[in-house]
C-alpha cells in the first residue's frame, strides 16, 4: 500500500498525458523517468491542469491553494523547462504543460545548468525509447497524423523544381516568419554524450520559435538569437549532413530540429519501425541516375535511414563495380544524399501525391486526436474548456476537416448538440461554397 501511495502522483500523471493525442502509456520506466523530473507532488498536481494554457489562478482553483503558492510551483516547474510561461500582451502570464517526447523531456535535456541528473535522465530515456519496441509502437498509434515532418533541403532541389517548394516546405522561410528565435542544446545528441557516444556534429542546433523561444530564454534553457544567426546553423547543418525535422504544421511551428542519424530518437525509429511511417516524409523522393553513378557509396553512408544500398551493376568486365539502388518506402526525402553525392548522380522529384501538411498546431491535434480516439478528452476537459470560446475554437478546427474526419470527430464526441452544430455549420459551408462556384461558372 505504501508503494502505491508513494508512486500515486506519477501514476495520475501518466494516466492525464495519455489522455493527449500521441500520449504515454502506463511503463515503469516512464515512471522513473517521471520521478527524476518532478516531486511525488509536483506529479499529482500536474495531472490536474487542463490540456490547454491556463492562468495561475486558475491552478490555484483546481489545486485548492493560494495563488502565490499555486504561481511558485508553477514558476519552479517553468525554470526547469517541465512547463512553458507564456506572457501574454496584457501582461498576463500563462502556462501551458508541454506534451512528453518531443515536450518536456527534450526540454529537460536542453538544459545544461547542471540542475538535473541527466545521464540517469539519459539511459532512461534510451532504455524508453529503443528497448520498449511494442512502448513505442503504441506511442504511435493508429493513426497517420505525425507530431513532426522532414524538411526538404532547399538548396538540393533542381532549379527547375524550385517554384513548386512551397514555403512551408523551406525552413529558411519558417526561421524568417518567427516571431522570437532561439537555440538550445540538441537534446538527443546532448543524451548520447551523456552515455559516453556523443558524435562530432554542432551540439547547439535545437531551434525553437514564438512562445516556446521566449519561454526557455527566460529561464536559462536555450539562447536567443536572431535570423542571420539562425540561418548560419541551418548552413552549417546542412553542410554536416544533418537532417531538418520541424514541427508538423504549415505555420506558426515550434520547433525546428537538426539531426544526425547516429543520436536522433526519431530518425532511429523512422529506422525502426519503417512501416509505422513514424516522422512525416517531404514531398520529394530521391532517383538515381544510373548512368552517372559510381558506386563510390557515399549516398548510403550518408542516407540516415538505410534507405540506400548497394548492389553490384552486373558488368561483365567490372565485375567489382556497385550501383546505388533505392528503397522508395524508406526514403524521408531529406535532400541529405543528394548533397553528398559527387557525381551529381541523385536529384530530388515530387512525390506522385503530394501530403497534407495541417495548417497550424491546433488542426494537428484535432486531426491526431480524431484518428486515436481521443477527441472527446479535448473537448470534454473539464479544467481546459473554461469558456464557450474554447469549445468554439475546437469546433471551428472540426468544421475544417475533412468530411470523414468530421464525421468521426462527430462520433466521437457523442453529443447531439454538438452533433447538431456540427452538422448545420458544415451545410452552411457547403451552401456557400456551392454558390462561388456558381458564381464563378457564371462569369466564366
Amino acid at each position: 500500500m505504501s508503494y502505491l501511495s508513494a508512486h500515486h502522483g506519477y501514476q495520475l500523471l501518466i494516466d492525464r498525458l495519455h489522455k493527449y493525442p500521441q500520449g504515454a502509456p502506463h511503463s515503469e520506466l516512464f515512471m522513473k523517468i517521471l520521478a527524476l523530473l518532478f516531486s511525488e507532488k509536483e506529479a499529482r498536481l500536474v495531472s490536474q491542469v487542463p490540456f490547454g494554457p491556463f492562468s495561475s489562478a486558475r491552478a490555484a482553483l483546481l489545486w485548492q491553494l493560494r495563488e502565490v503558492e499555486a504561481a511558485r510551483i508553477l514558476e519552479g516547474l517553468a525554470d526547469r523547462a517541465l512547463m512553458l510561461d507564456l506572457e501574454q500582451e496584457n501582461g498576463e502570464k500563462l502556462y501551458l504543460l508541454p506534451p512528453p517526447i518531443s515536450g518536456f523531456l527534450k526540454y529537460a535535456l536542453m538544459r545544461v545548468k547542471g540542475d538535473a541528473p541527466q545521464e540517469a535522465l539519459s539511459e532512461l530515456l534510451k532504455q524508453y525509447l529503443n528497448v520498449e519496441d511494442d512502448f513505442v509502437s503504441s506511442l504511435l498509434g493508429e493513426g497517420t497524423t505525425r507530431l513532426g515532418r522532414i524538411l526538404v533541403d532547399e538548396e538540393s532541389i533542381q532549379p527547375q523544381q524550385v517554384s513548386r517548394v512551397l514555403d512551408y516546405e523551406r525552413a529558411s522561410a519558417a526561421i524568417r516568419a518567427a516571431r522570437a528565435i532561439a537555440v538550445g542544446t540538441c537534446a538527443c545528441r546532448h543524451t548520447q554524450i551523456n552515455l559516453g557516444r556523443g558524435c562530432s556534429a554542432d551540439l547547439e542546433t535545437c531551434l525553437v520559435f514564438d512562445s516556446v523561444a521566449e519561454s526557455l530564454v527566460r529561464h536559462g534553457s536555450a539562447r536567443q538569437i536572431d535570423a542571420a544567426e539562425c540561418l548560419d546553423i541551418l548552413q552549417r547543418s546542412r553542410e554536416q549532413g544533418l537532417v531538418q525535422f520541424a514541427e508538423n504544421a504549415q505555420s506558426g511551428i515550434s520547433f525546428l530540429c537538426n539531426c544526425c542519424s547516429c543520436c536522433c530518437d526519431q530518425l532511429a525509429a523512422a529506422r525502426k519501425f519503417c512501416n509505422l511511417h513514424p516522422v512525416l516524409t517531404s514531398n520529394y523522393l530521391v532517383r538515381i541516375k544510373r548512368d552517372r553513378c559510381s558506386g563510390c557509396g557515399k549516398c548510403v553512408n550518408a542516407c540516415p535511414v538505410d534507405a540506400i544500398g548497394l548492389v553490384s551493376a552486373h558488368d561483365p568486365l567490372h565485375r567489382w563495380q556497385r550501383r546505388a539502388v533505392l528503397a522508395p518506402a524508406r526514403c524521408l526525402g531529406c535532400g541529405v544524399c543528394v548533397r553528398a553525392c559527387s557525381e551529381t548522380a541523385l536529384i530530388l522529384v515530387p512525390r506522385p501525391e503530394r501530403l497534407v501538411t495541417p495548417v497550424d498546431g491546433a488542426h494537428r491535434v484535432v486531426q491526431m486526436a480524431v484518428e486515436e480516439g481521443k477527441l472527446q478528452n479535448l473537448v470534454w476537459d473539464n479544467q481546459a474548456l473554461t469558456s464557450h470560446r474554447a469549445l468554439a475554437a475546437i469546433l471551428g478546427v472540426i468544421l475544417r476537416l475533412p468530411a470523414l474526419q468530421r464525421t468521426l470527430a462527430n462520433s466521437q464526441l457523442g453529443s447531439r448538440y454538438v452533433d447538431a452544430l456540427v452538422r448545420r455549420q458544415a451545410t452552411r459551408v457547403e451552401r456557400e461554397l456551392t454558390m462561388v462556384e456558381r458564381a464563378a461558372r457564371l462569369r466564366d
